[in-house]
């Protein structure tokens, strides 16, 4: 006992005098994140602060519009990386080098374009919303999130929720359609598909929320032009699916390119800090899009480099992605005092913030599996061609010519998207590759095996008609002609703006051309957009907006096209009827002489409404039952409708209730979507569809302060034809 007592006593004067290393505070993973942030932050220099908040590329660049004279030597302490390797080998040698050749062993947060799948690709989000399954939309982002996670991607710039009502601007393919409720709700589950419950387990990414904000009012649709957004406009349609994200615990958010009102997005201090950061409490980091805080030079806010940075720093962005601007500039600007170390501090607190919940400063690395275990799984495959068939809309069915009769034995195949493998994925197809796409025409072919003849009729655009004959010739020959029109991917997406919503004219003549057989003709449309088809509506006798369906397209389109499956999309945005039209979209305010300020050369209506789709059966609906017809501001009021499948086929139909105030102190849209569900009915079975009214959210509006107001009176609900009114009182 003595000798031990000697020997403890020797050990502790040893270590008096030789004292242990201990594990920095920010390296300890059982010290809370804001203990372990502001333990880092005293220990980094400001060229390390600098650093963390900038964005730098590693691997080809994919998207044409955005350029890049080089790629940089990986300096190991940047702050991120769009990383467009498909290694994760390459990634976690990067990732070592941060690890363990920077000072301080911060970790890089590595991101990359993840809009709508990663290798295995789902439908554009546009045709996502059709499906209104928000559990689909949830789970393809799961699956999207596990592959780029296994590739070596953190972080994903998704979802975009800018509410989009102009078709004429490419990036309406980018987001959930024209209603600000759709987009919130498809945003969250988006969100909730990237982050999971933990965003620092396994096989999830940070969600980023774009692009704010107004980004989609750009004039003309044409892409990164001026928005002209009203303040009322603002609060009322597009800060909604932002702040519905936020809440959800989006981790980052993305500025716009456009100009706010004279103001850019990139330098909205209202926007960026008064409202996101202060009203909203906003704890992650805001990422400059693309050259957004160089090009404030360009929109004539900023006469430099220099005063752009400054201008972008002060409103609230807190990482540059790819300017160099901040870098270049940030330290003079200190030594100018016209920025402070304190506000350094902040901008670089939250980008760690988001590295710690992501934790890579624990976990750092990504596994290494091989390709055959990461990506394009079988369960995942399935997923993708539910979601595709879930978002196909059935435009118009006349004399019930779909599904097709088994009885026919020659079915022509026409038209250039019909063997398509690239356009089909449309913009932003990650690292899809055509080798892994279904066609429509194999899909086809396992449907229905010998009886397809195959004509490619002429190309996406051009003036080649030389194909005309061969396929005319086929659709003489056939029962029913299949034709399959639509879009190239870069027609929409980033700078896809066009002036006209029209399919070129060589894809309409050949649809006249083969209207002259005499033969029925089913169109089948792949784009990234609505389209104008006024000229085609009345030629043929059946529409399907399949958009582009990724992957999986090919046996989805073929199932709703055989009638194996029942197609159940509902358009989430209008189809106008000319692109004059525009704007159109369901949410219109009244006019102020009813009947009359229209355009005198086309119809007032559009071709297809929000919300339009068609089934393989019937459905009835029932009389809306309240459980009250005046309730007060404190009440919850139950609606239901009960909806029957009286048809010969089993279906899925969803129930978009609307609400409509119709005397307000501020004038209010003629309806508003407000909840809506999706319920299978087998045939000869009913359901009841129910939605708990609360007033507080549902019957107020929103100032152009961003104040809430609910006022007493009279509202309806509608659902399809289906309406009924109930009082709102004190």
């Amino acid at each position: 006992m003595k000798n031990k007592l000697i020997l403890g006593l020797a050990l502790l004067g040893y270590l008096s005098v030789f004292p242990q290393k201990s594990l920095p505070i920010y390296k300890d993973e059982n010290t809370p994140i804001e203990n372990r942030i502001e333990d880092l932050l005293i220990q980094m220099t400001l060229e390390e602060k600098i650093l963390q908040m900038n964005q730098w590329t590693y691997g080809k660049n994919a998207n044409p519009n955005n350029y890049e004279s080089k790629i940089k030597d990986i300096n190991p302490e940047i702050g991120s990386i769009i990383y467009r390797s498909t290694n994760p080998k390459y990634r976690n040698y990067i990732q070592k080098k941060a690890i363990e050749e920077s000072r301080l062993g911060i970790p890089i947060i590595f991101g990359f374009d993840v809009i709508h799948g990663y290798r295995t690709i789902f439908p554009i989000p546009l045709a996502q919303a059709c499906s209104w399954n928000i559990d689909l939309v949830k789970k393809s982002c799961e699956i999207s999130a596990k592959e780029a996670w296994l590739s070596g991607i953190d972080w994903t710039f998704s979802p975009m929720v800018d509410v989009a009502r102009d078709a004429r601007w490419g990036r309406v393919s980018e987001g959930y359609g024209e209603d600000s409720y759709a987009n919130s709700v498809f945003g969250v589950a988006a969100i909730q598909g990237y982050q999971g419950e933990d965003l620092s387990d396994k096989y999830t990414i940070a969600a980023c929320l774009k692009h704010y904000i107004g980004y989609s009012l750009s004039e003309g649709g044409r892409d990164y032009h001026y928005s002209d957004v009203s303040q009322q406009t603002l609060w009322e349609t597009f800060i909604p699916p932002f702040e519905a994200g936020i809440n959800a615990g989006a981790a980052t958010v993305m500025s716009g390119f456009n100009d706010i009102s004279g103001i850019p997005a990139s330098a909205n201090h209202y926007t960026l800090t008064e409202i996101l950061k202060e009203q909203w409490e906003f704890d992650g980091f805001v990422v400059s899009d693309w050259g957004s805080i160089k090009n404030l030079i360009y929109q004539g806010v900023a006469k430099d480099r220099k005063e752009a940075g400054l201008k972008s720093f002060l409103a609230g962005v807190d990482m540059d992605m790819v300017d160099d601007v901040y870098i270049e500039n940030l330290s003079e600007l200190i030594k100018e005092e016209k920025i402070t170390i304190s506000q350094i501090d902040e901008a670089v607190r939250r980008i760690l913030r988001v590295k710690f919940k992501l934790g890579l400063f624990d976990n750092p690395y990504v596994d290494e599996l091989d390709e055959k275990d990461t990506y394009l799984q079988p369960n995942d495959l399935k997923i993708a061609q539910k979601l595709a068939v879930e978002s196909m809309v059935l435009l118009k069915n006349e004399n019930d010519v779909l599904p097709l009769k088994s009885s026919y034995k020659n079915i022509a195949i026409i038209g250039p998207m019909a063997k398509d493998s690239v356009n089909i994925m449309g913009f932003w197809e990650g690292k899809g590759r055509s080798e892994d796409v279904e066609t429509v025409y194999e899909g086809l072919t396992k449907e229905f095996g010998t009886k397809l003849k195959y004509a490619k009729g002429c190309d996406f655009d051009g003036n080649d008609t030389s194909g005309f004959k061969e396929a005319i010739k086929i659709a003489e020959k056939s029962e029913i002609v299949l034709i399959f029109l639509g879009e190239k991917r870069n027609w929409s997406g980033e700078n896809g703006s066009r002036s006209t919503l029209s399919l070129p004219k060589i894809q309409e003549q050949l649809v006249l051309e083969l209207k002259k057989t005499g033969k029925p003709i089913i169109l089948i449309l792949s784009s990234g957009r609505p389209l104008e088809l006024n000229r085609l509506h009345e030629e043929v006798d059946a529409i399907i907006e399949m958009w582009q369906p990724g992957t999986a397209g090919g046996s989805a389109i073929s199932g709703i096209i055989s009638g194996r499956i029942n197609p159940s999309g509902k358009l989430s945005i209008t189809f106008p009827l000319t692109t004059g039209q525009i704007p159109i979209y369901y949410n219109m305010r009244p006019s102020a002489v009813p009947g009359s300020g229209n355009y005198k050369d086309i119809p007032k209506e559009p071709l297809y409404w929000m919300g339009h789709g068609l089934s393989y059966t019937t459905y009835s609906y029932s009389d809306i039952t309240l459980s009250s017809t005046e309730i007060s501001k404190s009440d919850t009021l139950i609606a239901e409708i009960e909806v029957s499948n009286i048809g010969n086929m089993t279906g899925k139909e969803t129930v978009l209730w609307y609400i409509s105030d119709p005397v307000a102190n501020i004038s209010r849209p003629v309806k508003e979507l407000k909840f809506f569900e999706k319920k299978e009915l087998k045939k000869g079975t009913k359901a009841i569809y129910r939605f708990e009214i609360n007033p507080i959210k549902d019957l107020s509006y929103i100032d152009s302060f961003g104040n809430k107001h609910l006022e007493s009176g009279d509202f309806y609900i509608t659902v399809n034809d289906k309406k009924v009114r109930f009082k709102l009182v004190d």
